[in-house]
């Protein structure tokens, strides 16, 4: 099992910053993935940025440019550098993780989700 506690949520204004942090534990060892994901009211939860273990990164189009996300290993901690925001950005932010591995012939994937963090941005 993994868990995952998030930080760093909200209220700001448009074209400000902010910083989410999610601290893993438990059985990290083995994750593949860890990253963020939002949900805005009335719409269906949406990848924003993922980390792999070997560092490499990806991102939403809607915020390249503008998000960066990193990770500390020796804190067990991925953060979500979040600059230039838009009321678009509102949302509960849910950090992620995930073990891929194979069953037979069968790839499996295990996700585990923080208990999101709320970000509102104002206009």
């Amino acid at each position: 099992q993994v868990q995952l506690v998030e930080s760093g949520g909200g209220l700001v204004q448009a074209g400000g910053s902010l910083t989410l942090s999610c601290a893993a534990s438990g059985s990290i060892f083995s994750l593949n993935y860890m990253g963020w994901y939002r949900q805005a009211p009335g719409k269906e939860r949406e990848l924003v940025a993922i980390i792999t273990k070997s560092g490499t990164t990806n991102y939403a189009d809607s915020v390249k440019d503008r998000f960066t996300i990193h990770r500390d290993n020796a804190k067990n901690t991925v953060y979500l550098q979040m600059n230039s925001l838009e009321p678009e950005d509102t949302a509960v932010y849910y950090c992620n993780a995930a073990r891929i591995y194979d069953v037979g012939l069968t790839r499996r994937r295990d996700d585990y989700w923080g208990q999101g963090t709320q970000v509102t941005i104002s206009s």
